[in-house]
């Protein structure tokens, strides 16, 4: 067909609109033939093998028809484009509709790419851009784009053929020769398509790196990756207009909050690709090129994520090169190395990224599927050094604390850890060493001035709490900082007394100040450690003091997020609480005949390895009425002195060895006083605090925490009185569209622990009595999870909306059987499932 098309002199009674029409209603023929493929019909008419086979004799026929012309652009342009050409467009465009543009491409790339590298070969010291012009074979594919007038196939044969070169693993060299072959003409001549290019390409898809780097080379440069100096130089404007345009687009606080990850990351790209392209000339010939980088800069800084912070670093790296080569600008250890990744590793992250259908498979009590990789991985990790050292991230587990025998005598002062075993033995040798001393051994003393006697053990909160105050006092305030959480977990008397002027302390002490360099983390960690247990041992008075700082003037944004850190780990410890308790010893009641020891003598069970019990001979009285025992116990686990005697009393069950632990869930009693007071005033401006402006991470931490604190009240009749508060705060508007996906993450996650933690039968109970809030609140968790799973472009907000959608449907099926056993006892509305709880389809 391409042939009897191509044929001179055929078609000259023809007008070209005829042709025109004549060849498109043949190539819609053609291209239709595998639509009317009966079942049971060969495989040859398969789309996929159909369409092979004929993109292949197409491109076989057309330059067939090139290499025999001679004058190949009178010929070609005689009737528009030419028949063949034509014919070959109006196809392709066909197939692509149809869905088989990977299909076209695998065989066009396989024939130009051997076209474009045996001229590559052959000239190496000619100019090959007048190679392709004139070597034969090549019209076809120059003429090729030009032929197809379908703008959709245009686009998408363009955007298919970027990805498969990238998947081919083609030099940059070879790309950009294979986009001027088939692209230069029509780019040169049609506004569209250099739009196309240079805004669609640049700043709405997301294109791998490398397919990046080709596109601003032969749409933005215009010259080839290995062209002279001279020839570099020639475009210089259009790449400064390019710059420039992609720092407005970066710079937008918006395009932060509302674009994908991924689309910010190739922006990003984009920019630093045509920034490392600069020099400081053409840096000072834009309009306005520094302020957008600047501005761009510090809003991503002030991001809690450190993808998007390493963006700005790299950024800022790149701008101080081109100011100063010589002093660059380091934000980020990451940026340290000579070549910048722009990928930063996201191309590698996406292929261990778990699927949210698969998440939605697994066990939604637990709540440790998406929302637990996300409360990882943008809460108890996230990096806040941008706030200072206080602000730093805890790297290791709050250790887990058993109750001590309330019995046992402990000396505060011992919990110093700072005497050593052998300091009295040392004194009691220095005295004898002195007594036998001759005069002539004697020696003067040193009367020299070492502030020992200042350096005093704390044994009393009272101390703890001077010695944080004083902060010119650095080696003071470390030693404070150092025993408190010691102290503290041995919950003194004066602990209720001192509780808020320790957190208070505690809170507003400088750790960078009095610490060595390079130890501060773990100077923050023992303060967090320090509050963590203040709240557990002393949670009303710790709570009221930490509530009013929350939202004080007095503090800064590191110490607002430290609070709220402390708060979640306390919630999740006093959740957790381990208690000893006696294990139950079965004894018989009635001893057997059969017992060789007698009545009165404790019993012989013991660990393994217990020796027999023997009667002791008490000396202080001459008429003693009652008898004691001992008998010697093998070593403990771990143990290195040698046994001890123990003696048998009333008391013996507490041995080590006869204890269990128990877990005891000790939250619910204090959950309202975690939650209602930082509830109140969030949404007020004060002096200092903004949470839904400026201090948006503040404002996700707080929701974060209130989540933490309903997941670990779950199942309490607490959880019940404080979800329908919580659910107002997260569906006020300011709070569920906020700009700023962060935010929009933790309110997802506070929604999916409302879920977790709600008793279905409580939910029932609601419906039945006419209770409203429950059922609103629940309802409206439904359609805002719908409406972020649908709309949001965050990847991590899509996935929590996934999971609530699962969680509710689970509450909803639980409460409905709680309903239907309610429903044999009592009479209900016919009305009363309606409408109240749905299940997502």
């Amino acid at each position: 067909m391409a042939r009897e098309f191509g044929g001179s002199g055929q078609y000259r009674d023809i007008s070209s609109e005829q042709l025109n029409s004549t060849i498109c209603r043949v190539a819609q023929l053609v291209t239709s033939i595998p639509d009317k493929a009966q079942l049971g019909t060969s495989n040859s008419l398969s789309s996929h093998f159909f369409f092979k086979q004929i993109t292949i004799q197409l491109i076989a026929g057309a330059e067939e028809r090139d290499m025999n012309l001679c004058n190949k652009e009178s010929i070609f342009l005689k009737n528009g484009a030419g028949s063949i050409i034509l014919f070959v467009g109006e196809s392709f465009a066909r197939i692509c509709r149809r869905g088989s543009a990977d299909v076209l491409l695998s065989e066009v790339i396989t024939q130009i790419l051997r076209h474009v590298r045996s001229i590559l070969s052959r000239n190496a010291d000619v100019v090959v851009s007048e190679v392709f012009e004139t070597k034969a074979g090549s019209w076809f594919w120059l003429m090729l784009l030009e032929a197809i007038r379908d703008p959709y196939a245009v686009e998408r044969l363009s955007e298919q053929l970027l990805r498969q070169l990238a998947a081919e693993h083609v030099t940059d060299i070879e790309a950009y020769w294979i986009l001027w072959i088939l692209f230069h003409r029509i780019y040169e001549r049609q506004t569209s398509f250099r739009s196309l290019f240079l805004e669609k390409f640049l700043l709405w898809k997301v294109f791998p790196v490398c397919c990046l780097r080709w596109i601003l080379q032969f749409a933005v440069l215009e010259f080839p990756p290995d062209a002279p100096l001279l020839e570099k130089g020639h475009n210089s404007r259009g790449l400064l207009d390019r710059a420039q345009h992609l720092a407005v687009v970066w710079s937008k606080r918006e395009f932060v909050q509302s674009a994908p990850v991924e689309q910010q990351v190739y922006v990003t790209a984009a920019l630093g690709f045509c920034l490392e392209k600069m020099s400081k000339e053409d840096l000072d010939a834009t309009k306005d090129m520094m302020r957008s980088i600047l501005q761009g800069v510090s809003c991503r800084l002030e991001n809690p994520a450190h993808l998007v912070r390493r963006m700005a670093s790299s950024i800022a790296l790149v701008f101080s090169k081109i100011i100063d080569p010589k002093n660059p600008l380091y934000l980020d250890d990451s940026c340290s190395e000579e070549a910048i990744d722009w990928e930063f590793g996201l191309a590698a992250l996406e292929k261990g990224t778990l699927n949210s259908s698969q998440c939605t498979d697994k066990d939604v009590d637990e709540l440790k599927t998406c929302s637990g990789l996300f409360v990882e991985k943008d809460f108890n990790n996230t990096d806040n050094s941008w706030v200072g050292n206080s602000g730093k991230v805890r790297t290791k587990k709050l250790s887990e604390f058993k109750l001590v025998d309330p019995d046992e005598i402990i000396d505060p002062a011992t919990l110093n850890n700072q005497l050593a075993s052998g300091e009295e033995d040392d004194a009691d040798d220095a005295s004898e060493n002195s007594e036998i001393s001759s005069d002539s051994s004697l020696q003067p003393y040193d009367l020299s001035d070492d502030d020992t006697d200042l350096k005093r053990k704390f044994s009393q909160l009272v101390d703890v709490v001077g010695a944080l105050r004083k902060s010119e006092d650095a080696d003071g305030v470390e030693r404070a900082v150092d025993v408190a959480e010691k102290l503290i977990r041995a919950s003194p008397v004066e602990l209720r007394y001192v509780a808020g002027d320790l957190v208070r302390a505690l809170v507003q002490v400088r750790c960078s100040d009095s610490t060595i360099e390079g130890e501060e983390e773990s100077a923050e960690e023992k303060r967090q450690k320090s509050l963590v247990a203040l709240i557990v041992t002393s949670p009303f008075e710790s709570l009221d003091t930490l509530n009013k700082l929350l939202y004080s003037p007095n503090v800064d944004t590191s110490q607002r997020i430290m609070i709220l850190d402390v708060m979640t780990d306390a919630a999740q410890e006093l959740a957790d609480t381990k208690i000893t308790k006696p294990k139950h010893q079965p004894r018989n009641l009635i001893s057997t005949v059969s017992e060789t020891q007698a009545w009165f003598m404790p019993s012989s069970l013991g660990p393994p390895g217990a020796g027999p019990w023997k009667e002791i001979h008490g000396t202080e009285a001459p008429l003693n009425w009652s008898y004691s025992y001992e008998r010697e116990l093998p070593l403990r686990a771990g143990q290195i002195k040698s046994g001890k005697t123990r003696r048998w009393s009333f008391r013996s069950e507490n041995i080590r060895g006869h204890q269990t632990e128990w877990l005891q869930n000790k939250f619910p009693l204090y959950a309202a006083a975690f939650m209602l007071p930082a509830m109140q005033g969030f949404d007020k401006k004060r002096h200092g605090v903004d949470l839904l402006g400026r201090d948006f991470i503040v404002l996700g931490k707080l929701i974060y925490m209130l989540g933490v604190c309903m997941k670990c009240a779950a199942m309490h009749p607490e959880a019940s009185a404080l979800a329908p508060p919580l659910m107002d705060l997260l569906s006020s508007r300011e709070i569920c569209h906020h700009a700023e996906a962060y935010v929009r993450r933790s309110v997802l996650f506070a929604a999916a622990c409302i879920l977790v933690a709600l008793q279905p039968s409580y939910v029932a109970s609601s419906l039945v009595e006419g209770s409203p809030e429950i059922s609103k609140g629940l309802e409206w968790v439904r359609t805002w999870a719908l409406q972020v799973a649908e709309s949001d472009t965050d990847r991590d907000c899509y996935t929590l909306a996934v999971t609530c959608l699962q969680l509710h449907a689970e509450m909803a099926f639980q409460a409905s059987r709680a309903l239907e056993s309610k429903a044999k006892n009592i009479d209900m509305p016919s009305n009363l499932l309606k409408g109240t709880i749905k299940i997502p389809h």
